[in-house]
C-alpha cells in the first residue's frame, strides 16, 4: 500500500467521504494522513453539492487507534512536543469549525487521535463493539493538547473526562450511548446507509439556519474555552520525559514498560 491508499477521500451524491485506510495498523494516523484529511476538509467545504462529511476507518476493527506511535520516536526536545499537539490542534479544530456537517462512522476502537477526530464531529454513530478512550497514562506517557481535554470535558463531563486520561478506561457502545456521545447505535454493515440516510435529511433543512446554529455553538465554546498554549508547560513536561522516551522504545517493540515519574 503506498500512502496515497492510506487515506482516501471521495465524494459520492451528497456526501464527502474521507476513508481511513490503514486496517493492519487499525487506521492508526501518519502525518500524511492528518494532512490528506484537513485538505479533503476543506476542499468538500467549499463543495455546494456536499452537504455531510463522512469519516470512517476501513477493516471492521477500528475507525482510528490513534496517531502512529513510530513517529514519535524523532522526538527530542519540548518544541517537538508542542509543534505536534499544535499541528493537531490546527487539524482538528478546523474539522470542528467547518460549516458543512460532519459525521463519525464508529467501527470498534476509536482511540487518541482516533477520539478528537470524533469529538469535532457534530454527530457520531457507533456499532455495538465501540471502545472509546484515550489510554495514554497507560501507554505513552504524554499529554493531550487542553483544547482537546476541553472537548472531551464538553461532551462526557468532569467525572468521565478522569476517569478515561486517568485511569485509561475506555468507554463502550452502551453507556456511550446513554450519556450522549453517540448520536445512534447501526451495525457496521449499515453505517454508510445511515449517513446517506442523515445526508438526505440534512438536504431537505435551511442551509443558512444550520450554519447559524453551528457557528454559534462555535463561537460558544471558543469563548468558554481556554488559549491553545495554556497548557505548553505540561506538555513539555510529559514530551521531554524519560517515561515519554522509554514508553514509545516499548510501545514499538510491543515490551512493558515500567514508570519512573521522571
Amino acid at each position: 500500500m503506498t500512502r496515497e491508499d492510506s487515506i482516501r477521500c471521495h465524494k459520492r451524491g451528497a456526501i464527502g467521504w474521507i476513508r481511513f485506510n490503514r486496517p493492519e495498523a487499525r487506521n492508526a494516523m501518519t502525518w500524511h494522513m492528518y494532512e490528506t484529511m484537513h485538505q479533503a476538509c476543506r476542499r468538500f467545504d467549499e463543495d455546494e453539492e456536499v452537504r455531510l462529511i463522512a469519516f470512517r476507518g476501513e477493516g471492521g476493527e477500528a475507525f482510528v487507534a490513534g496517531t502512529d506511535i513510530k513517529q514519535f520516536a524523532e522526538f527530542k526536545g519540548p518544541e517537538d512536543g508542542i509543534d505536534y499537539e499544535r499541528r493537531i490542534d490546527r487539524m482538528i479544530g478546523g474539522l470542528e469549525q467547518l460549516a458543512t456537517p460532519t459525521v463519525a462512522l464508529l467501527d470498534g476502537y476509536c482511540i487518541g487521535g482516533g477520539a478528537a477526530i470524533a469529538l469535532a464531529c457534530d454527530f457520531r454513530y457507533a456499532n455495538e463493539n465501540l471502545k472509546f478512550g484515550i489510554p495514554i497514562a497507560r501507554t505513552l506517557g504524554n499529554c493531550m493538547s487542553i483544547t482537546n481535554v476541553s472537548r472531551l470535558v464538553d461532551l462526557i463531563g468532569i467525572p468521565r473526562t478522569k476517569r478515561v486520561l486517568m485511569l485509561a478506561q475506555t468507554i463502550e457502545t452502551e453507556e456511550a450511548s446513554s450519556i450522549g456521545l453517540i448520536d445512534a447505535v447501526v451495525g457496521s454493515e449499515a453505517l454508510d446507509e445511515a449517513a446517506e440516510k442523515l445526508a438526505e435529511k440534512l438536504s431537505g433543512h435551511a442551509p443558512l439556519t444550520m450554519r447559524a446554529a453551528k457557528s454559534c455553538i462555535n463561537r460558544i465554546l471558543e469563548e468558554r474555552r481556554p488559549a491553545h498554549d495554556a497548557a505548553d508547560d505540561l506538555i513539555a513536561l510529559c514530551y521531554t520525559s524519560d517515561d515519554f522516551r522509554g514508553a514509545v522504545r516499548r510501545f514499538v517493540d510491543k515490551t512493558p514498560y515500567t514508570w519512573q515519574g521522571r
